[in-house]
């Protein structure tokens, strides 16, 4: 059944908002939000369309430096059309549909909040456009996010106003706004009145609608990153005392302390994990040397910090998605245009100039998300390396070679893939919050650039989720290679859950290499479309849950 998400300004969630963006949930408008916005502007027209109304910016004035210039009542509407003319000014490639979706749902229940005095026509033809799957196409560079993300909101004004130079999406085709509004069964044009244009550029929703999508799917690439340690510890029969909660709470941070029970959850009933296991000898085509065969019978005491710190690195990241959650779900449900109305004890209305649009928040939320995510994938990264290294694996193959090494290469270049997206992903880390230009004109004179750092982290993001398939794929592999002579030791519960999942699409390469490009994306879907997770979180409980910590 499809799910209904009900926008009423207060109450919008990141999972609501992948539902609309992603899955076409339906979205409709709460009764209560369109009786205030309709009052609201009921007043609106009654007492400020005319000409003795007080300047009030972007409403009877122009924009930016042409602040002082009233617009006279006649030319309000002429005026409002060509803001969304004049702002059309984006370029670069296209914003992913899912991204376009949630923007509109964004700046849709922003109006709700009843702080913007538009039409209530504007936010039903939004909805309309969302609920008949109408996505306007729209390039992605170009916003400085302080007046808001004015280029991409313009071109999203554009389509819903029908302007014959729209392109949108529509069931699979890129065709012009107004035939796809005639082929909805809508009306091919709409105009826009006083403030609705102004309302609707206005924003860093752009911004937001690519920060909330990333940190949705930071928050899952943190699980399945979970679940690659765990299988790594499983493939390496890692010492898992370093987890034990106890540990924990002796520098008792709730990150870390939950990151910890997650691990425990995944790897509770496993016995490759202990002494007894390790004193197996790995024998492996590969060939060995007499210090490598000698560490399997060595007490292993503590494992590398890319095994045993795991819960201090992966500890900030998830603290850190839980402040970034409480920026987004505030912005999500914030009125971010200039000027806002407010109703008063009279029960008249003001107009008040302020700037929540400007998008400091949301840019150093996802510098700091782009930071925690990179750092995620460096530790990966070197796991997976770790298990490919004979000097590093306890006894398995170079390369987790099966056969006839050197003729197959093994898994080498599957790790080094995760290594060059760590190296992408480091590159494209370094804060974008503090870079600032003055624009049109020294009006704008501190800009957030948000946009930039939103698109940036969901590149992060996106690189990281492949960086993650790339140690699940390679840990599976080497569970897979060790069952011969460890069979008897079974993996815990929530590892041997993944493994099961991993190897019902791909065969262990036990034989001669495979064409490993599609093995790579075939878990990178597993870890987008959460598979993985639903899987371990079936046998294992959700991860991440809350902890009662010491007063």
């Amino acid at each position: 059944m499809q799910r209904t998400v009900i926008l009423d300004g207060a109450t919008l969630t990141a999972q609501a908002l992948s539902d609309v963006a992603r899955h076409h949930a339906r979205v409709e408008l709460c009764p209560t939000s369109r009786n205030l916005v309709q009052a609201t502007r009921a007043y609106i027209e009654e007492k400020w369309l005319n000409d003795t109304a007080p300047l009030m910016y972007a409403f009877n004035t122009g924009v930016g430096s042409l602040k002082n210039r009233r617009i006279g009542s006649e030319d309000i509407s002429a005026f409002q059309r060509n803001l969304v003319l004049s702002h059309s000014a984006s370029t670069g490639d296209l914003m992913p549909p899912d991204a376009v979706r949630a923007m509109m749902a964004i700046r849709a229940n922003a109006f709700a909040s009843n702080r913007s005095g538009v039409r209530v026509q504007i936010v039903d033809r939004l909805l309309a456009m969302l609920n008949h799957d109408i996505v306007p196409v729209i390039a992605s560079k170009g916003s400085v996010g302080a007046s808001g993300d004015l280029a991409p909101l313009a071109i999203m004004s554009a389509a819903l106003m029908g302007m014959a130079e729209s392109k949108v999406r529509f069931h699979g085709e890129i065709v012009s706004a107004p035939a796809a509004f005639e082929r909805a069964g809508l009306p091919a044009t709409m105009d826009v009145q006083a403030k609705d244009a102004t309302a609707l550029i206005n924003g860093a929703t752009a911004s937001l609608a690519y920060a909330v999508l990333a940190a949705y799917d930071a928050r899952a690439v943190l699980s399945d990153a979970t679940i690659s340690l765990g299988m790594t510890l499983e493939a390496l029969r890692a010492e898992l005392s370093c987890f034990d909660d106890r540990v924990m709470l002796a520098r008792p941070h709730s990150g870390q302390r939950r990151i910890a029970a997650a691990i425990r959850a995944v790897m509770c009933g496993t016995e490759r994990c202990r002494e007894e296991s390790r004193r197996v000898r790995l024998d492996s085509p590969a060939g060995g040397n007499g210090a490598r065969d000698r560490a399997a019978f060595e007490p292993r005491i503590q494992d590398a910090y890319s095994l045993r710190c795991a819960p201090q690195v992966y500890g900030p990241a998830l603290d850190a998605l839980d402040y970034i959650d409480g920026i987004l779900a505030t912005e999500m449900n914030s009125a971010t245009d200039n000027p806002l109305i407010f109703p008063d004890a009279a029960g008249a209305y003001q107009v008040i100039s302020g700037g929540h649009f400007h998008g400091q928040y949301v840019a150093q939320a996802m510098d700091l998300l782009a930071l925690v995510m990179t750092d995620l994938g460096a530790i990966c990264d070197r796991r997976t390396a770790r298990l490919i290294d004979p000097a590093c694996n306890f006894g398995l193959p170079t390369n987790l070679i099966a056969e006839r090494p050197g003729i197959n290469t093994g898994f080498a270049v599957v790790q080094s893939m995760g290594t060059g997206l760590v190296l992408e992903n480091v590159a494209l880390c370094s804060p974008a919050s503090v870079i600032s230009l003055p624009a049109k004109g020294n009006t704008e004179d501190h800009v957030s650039n948000s946009c930039f750092a939103a698109r940036r982290t969901r590149t992060i993001v996106e690189n990281t989720q492949s960086i993650v398939a790339a140690e699940l794929l390679v840990a599976a592999q080497a569970i897979d290679l060790s069952d011969a002579h460890l069979a008897a030791y079974a993996l815990g519960r929530g590892a041997s859950a993944a493994h099961r999942v991993i190897r019902e699409k791909i065969p262990a390469t036990l034989g001669d290499d495979r064409w490993v490009h599609d093995d790579i994306e075939a878990v990178r879907s597993m870890v987008v479309h959460g598979t993985l997770r639903r899987a371990v979180e079936a046998v294992c409980g959700p991860f991440f849950g809350a902890v009662d910590l010491p007063a």
